[in-house]
This record gives C-alpha cells, structure tokens and sequence, in this order.
C-alpha cells in the first residue's frame, strides 16, 4: 500500500510517503525527544493513518521505555522530524498482575 500524508509546517503544505517517516525522530511539543518511528499504524478501511508506532521509547517519558503508539492526530508537523502537538507529561503503566503485560498506549493522563 502506497500513500501519502500531508502536514503543514510554516503555513507550507507537504506531501510525506509513508516509508519516509520510518526512522524519523519524533519529539513532544516541548522539544523532548519520545522516539524514532519504527511502523506506521494504517486504518486499510478508512484508508488513514491512525499512528506511529514507536519501538523503543525515552524513559524520561514512557515508563520502562516500552514501546509506545502515538495517535496521528496528536502530529503538528513533519518534516526532517515529526513534531507532536500534545503528549502526556509522562506515560506510566497501570500495575496488574493478573495481566500479562501490553505495549504502552500512549493515551495516559493528561499534562497538567
């Protein structure tokens, strides 16, 4: 599957392959380094990107460096980089051990 996302940086509109974001650094809205893209997340139906899938995370972020999928809409621009427009101030895991442990979702707490 072949496609391409659009994002605005600076008011000028671009055209990005998907495979292009693969290995691209992506940082928070406050300049903090989350990750390097490893995998796109494709809606096939709706034909859409739904997220970047991040392998290996800043511990400084994301508890344990787990591996982390940031929702598209969070994405503000890209370019060399991708910029995100919101993440939480910090991504814990809840404690169960019930449970096997999931990749982090990256939909925790908000900032405040």
């Amino acid at each position: 599957m072949k496609g391409c996302l659009g994002r605005s940086l600076s008011g000028t509109h671009m055209l990005v392959e998907m495979t292009e974001l693969l290995g691209r650094q992506i940082y928070t809205p406050d300049g903090r380094l989350l990750g390097e893209v490893d995998n796109v997340v494709v809606d096939v139906e709706g034909a859409k990107v739904d997220g970047l899938y991040i392998d290996e995370t800043s511990p400084m972020l994301v508890e344990d460096s787990r591996p982390t999928n940031v929702p598209y809409r969070w994405v503000s621009a890209v370019n060399d980089v991708v910029l995100l427009k919101y993440f939480p101030r910090r991504v814990s895991l809840k404690k169960s051990s019930a449970r096997p442990a999931k990749p982090a979702e990256a939909v925790a707490a908000p900032a405040h």
